[in-house]
Order: C-alpha cells, then structure tokens, then sequence
C-alpha cells in the first residue's frame, strides 16, 4: 500500500475549514487568510460555498491549511 504525501490527500475541503476554525477561531481566521466569508458572518456552510466557487480563495486556504500542519498548529487527522 502506498500513502500519499500529499497531505491534503483524502481530506475535504469541509474538514480543512471546520479544522481552521476549531483551531483558529474565526476572528484569527480571518486575519490570517484575507477572504470575506471568514470575516463576515462566518460559517463553514457559507465559507464552502464561497470557497468551492472561487478557485484562488481556495488555494490560499489549502496553502494555509498545509502551513498550520507544518507548523504543528493542528492535528493531522
């Protein structure tokens, strides 16, 4: 069997939102990554929504997501 290094792989996007905001809280959040729906009346419906439309907002979550794991921030599930 061979495991990814991806670390992303077999992680959806609702997991890596709901994990950021459990472990950031969604003031930090969105201070951390300059996207409206985590600033505005945040939620993790409303920001998927956004984020699974808009490709380069996505990305800087993902990319803020892998740093946070780099950086011992969150757990790896």
């Amino acid at each position: 069997m061979q495991t990814s290094k991806d670390p992303l792989h077999g992680i959806t996007l609702e997991m890596i939102v709901t994990q950021l905001a459990e472990s950031y809280g969604w003031a930090e959040l969105g201070y951390q990554v300059r996207i409206n729906c985590f600033i505005s009346n945040p939620s993790v419906q409303s920001s998927l929504k956004f984020l699974r439309k808009t490709p380069w907002a996505r990305t800087k979550v993902e990319e803020f997501y892998k740093f946070s794991l780099r950086e011992g921030k969150l757990k790896q599930h």
